[in-house]
């Protein structure tokens, strides 16, 4: 943590003169403030206030919701992954070029605008946790669950706001990707238990978030082995990210699928697929 520290100041003054001054005039990207405010507001909520004021309530149906919270999340996630998808650049940095980054206009446009758009989907998916203590499903809200949405959403402002590197388009890519499967399971499962013959795949969603992991940690190490010319403090801290993350959601499969608790283990973060059949009838 030290080492990253020490290259986040080191590299901050050349970051900060080739930023775009015009993200601070985005919404929420002028001060910490706001964003440290729906942070706290988020975990004082479902973490405290949310399942006091649930206790003597009747769980909400939010069948309808739900449904149409997902659809959109797989559209919106669909759109995020087209905006990398159908720019030339970011290709150079799956190769040595990466070297020699490109100055263009485009790749930097893409970079600030699609971190944005992607900064904002982690407000939205804070969601995810809401829906859970409003329908009093409380055990799915997790440290893993907790943790994923908070740590995201934070650094996701903290990227776009001081150190916005190009390979941040590869992570956000990745994730994104994930995210329409993801989401796509969880519209099926809101539209009712008669669908769950259709679900039959829950245990594998689990495998594709943590290949998805190991595609990041493969690139991130590629890219610091060749000493490729991107924020270099950025990376580090994506290496870092992404350890925690496979040692979660690792720990998180070795409970739900290999061990035989008595109960089934009921974990809903909008990156965990439980394998509980519980599940689908709370969706």
């Amino acid at each position: 943590m030290t080492s990253i520290m020490h290259l986040v100041v080191e590299n901050y003054s050349e970051f900060a003169q080739s930023r775009d001054p015009t993200v601070d005039s985005w919404l929420f990207m002028k001060s910490p403030v706001p964003v440290v405010a729906i942070l706290l507001t988020y975990l004082i909520f479902v973490l405290k206030i949310g399942p006091q004021w649930m206790e003597k309530r009747k769980a909400y149906d939010l069948k309808l919701v739900m449904i149409v919270y997902n659809a959109y999340q797989v559209l919106f996630s669909l759109w995020l992954c087209s905006t990398a998808i159908y720019v030339k650049e970011p290709v150079k940095l799956l190769t040595r070029s990466c070297n020699n980054p490109s100055n263009s206009k485009e790749l930097q446009d893409i970079v600030y605008n699609s971190s944005w758009w992607y900064f904002f989907s982690k407000i939205v998916e804070l969601l995810d946790t809401v829906f859970f203590v409003l329908r009093k499903k409380q055990s799915q809200v997790t440290f893993l669950h907790v943790y994923h949405h908070a740590i995201t959403m934070f650094f996701s402002w903290g990227y776009l706001k001081f150190l916005p590197g190009e390979q941040g388009l590869v992570i956000g890519f990745l994730n994104s990707l994930v995210h329409v499967v993801m989401y796509f399971y969880y519209f099926i499962a809101a539209l009712g238990p008669k669908y769950q013959k259709y679900l039959w795949w829950k245990k594998y969603m689990t495998w594709i978030q943590l290949t998805q992991f190991c595609i990041m940690l493969a690139y991130l190490v590629f890219i610091i082995a060749i000493d490729c010319k991107l924020p270099k403090a950025l990376t580090f801290f994506f290496v870092g990210n992404v350890v925690i993350f496979l040692y979660l959601f690792s720990d998180f499969y070795r409970k739900a699928y290999n061990a035989k608790p008595k109960n089934p283990i009921e974990v809903g973060p909008a990156s965990v697929i439980q394998p509980a059949t519980e599940k689908v009838k709370a969706q």
